[in-house]
């Protein structure tokens, strides 16, 4: 939701969510930013099934387009007909992504001249008790997620290689983290 409220659209602006899953983000996004175009992919077609119905239920089907896709080596012109977005976000999905440094970057090559690169995702956790570390990691596993140690810095590394200014803050001891990377054309660290 802290994501979601520092989207700063500009007016008819569009949104991309990849790994947009139950579609709560876009629904949200859509709500609060009445003009914006919202775009969402998933390789999780049971989840594309679930948004489909969220979104229908909301009455947002004019405003939320839905793609069934995979991150890594995503065609935005083959599922939207689009090649660019001012904001892309990606939400609780680098932890499952095999090829998340090359998603990472193609993510910005997407991006229009001014747009930015949302992303929160779990964070080190090196603020909080060792046990629950351990535990949340063990837990994590299970699902095929695999929090991403060094995300923060290699955000870091590609921003600096690239025109980009970037900022991250991390959250509730460390749990998780704010990433937004902004093209030349945007304000920001």
């Amino acid at each position: 939701d802290v994501l979601l409220r520092e989207l700063n659209p500009p007016p008819n602006g569009s949104l991309l969510e990849a790994g947009c899953g139950t579609a709560r983000n876009l629904i949200h996004a859509a709500r609060l930013y009445p003009d914006l175009r919202c775009f969402g992919f998933d390789v999780s077609q049971a989840m594309l099934d679930t948004a489909s119905s969220s979104i229908a239920r909301t009455n947002l089907t004019n405003r939320i387009f839905l793609a069934h896709a995979d991150a890594d080596g995503f065609q935005p012109d083959a599922a939207f007909g689009m090649q660019r977005f001012d904001r892309i976000m990606i939400s609780y999905a680098f932890s499952m992504i095999p090829r998340w440094e090359s998603v990472l970057e193609d993510s910005l090559s997407l991006l229009e001249p001014d747009g930015a690169l949302l992303i929160v995702d779990f964070g080190d956790q090196l603020n909080l008790p060792h046990w629950f570390r351990a535990f949340l990691f063990s837990w994590l596993k299970l699902f095929s997620v695999t929090p991403r140690l060094d995300l923060f810095d290699t955000i870091e590394r590609i921003a600096r290689s690239g025109s980009y200014t970037y900022e991250v803050r991390r959250l509730y001891a460390g749990y998780a983290a704010i990433a937004i990377i902004r093209g030349p054309g945007q304000s920001g660290k």
